[in-house]
């Protein structure tokens, strides 16, 4: 049953104590308001309007039923003009979900500058080196850094971080430079995560397998065993960028630097993107893009 069937018709009959002004009002024919709410009067059984030839007025159960409807037409045209806003500004929540170590250094200040010139946001941040589920988990926007592997999510490149291979001064001194992809095979690696380290040559990009003493899946402890002269270490910008300004690191095998990997936004297809997920993927890639 549609609760709902004639009430609009009825309320505004009732206002206009007029069929032929509360069609035009509501855009549709005389007909088709006099035949909603003898419908609606059927429904309830109960007479809700006196019509004569020149005047229409409410019953008394008509007026009881006006007074009840009135707030309730109010609230519903509320409710749309809630859902209109929402679609027109920026307001509401945002779920993300980006890895830890880039979230914290270079995500992090971007999204607390954009909730300081959007206030109406609200951001719920998740820092996790596990690849989430965006529709099942139900996040909005996950920062993915390298290749996409996710072809059912619709991604969007918002900029890009360089690959490093380093090590300190100390240790270079004590082991040698490398001059060439093979000669890798004679140091101590540091190992992440996977056990390949990327590189790029005459003959495209190069996947080199490398092995050490210290296998580690944090980029920090790597980072900070790379300075500290224990060996060769290969890991993005945003871990080893101060470490060479400062000089505690010195890149190697310069000439075989990887392309620069993208950062990218996921996020689910087929969804209309409400104001408050496009206004912040238009400011990440205004503010991280390289």
């Amino acid at each position: 049953m549609n609760l709902w069937q004639g009430v609009n018709e009825f309320v505004a009959v009732a206002e206009s104590q007029n069929f032929t002004k509360a069609a035009a009002g509501l855009s549709i024919s005389t007909a088709q308001v006099s035949r909603q709410v003898r419908l609606l009067e059927e429904r309830l059984g109960i007479k809700l309007l006196y019509r004569t030839t020149r005047r229409v007025h409410l019953t008394e159960a008509g007026q009881l039923y006006y007074q009840s409807c009135r707030p309730l037409i109010e609230a519903l045209q509320g409710a749309e003009h809630a859902v209109q806003q929402l679609q027109s500004v920026p307001q509401g929540l945002i779920r993300l979900t980006a890895p830890v170590t880039y979230g914290e250094r270079q995500l992090a200040p971007v999204l607390n500058a954009f909730l300081e010139q959007y206030p109406d946001i609200r951001l719920h941040c998740e820092l996790t080196n596990q690849k989430m589920d965006l529709i099942a988990d139900d996040y909005d926007i996950a920062i993915r850094l390298g290749k996409i592997d996710t072809p059912d999510l619709v991604a969007r490149r918002l900029g890009s971080r360089q690959l490093f291979t380093c090590a300190s001064q100390a240790y270079l001194d004590d082991a040698g430079i490398p001059e060439t992809l093979d000669a890798l095979r004679d140091h101590n690696c540091l190992v992440g995560t996977l056990d390949y380290w990327r590189f790029r040559d005459e003959q495209g990009e190069r996947i080199l397998r490398v092995n050490g003493r210290l296998r580690c899946n944090s980029g920090e402890a790597l980072c900070d065993a790379a300075m500290r002269g224990l060996g060769i270490v290969q890991l993005p910008n945003h871990y080893v960028g101060d470490a060479l300004k400062r000089g505690e690191l010195v890149e190697v095998l310069t000439p075989f630097r990887p392309e620069k990997e993208s950062i990218s936004a996921l996020y689910p297809p087929g969804r209309q993107l409400s104001p408050k997920v496009r206004v912040l993927l238009t400011y990440l890639t205004e503010h991280l893009g390289q």
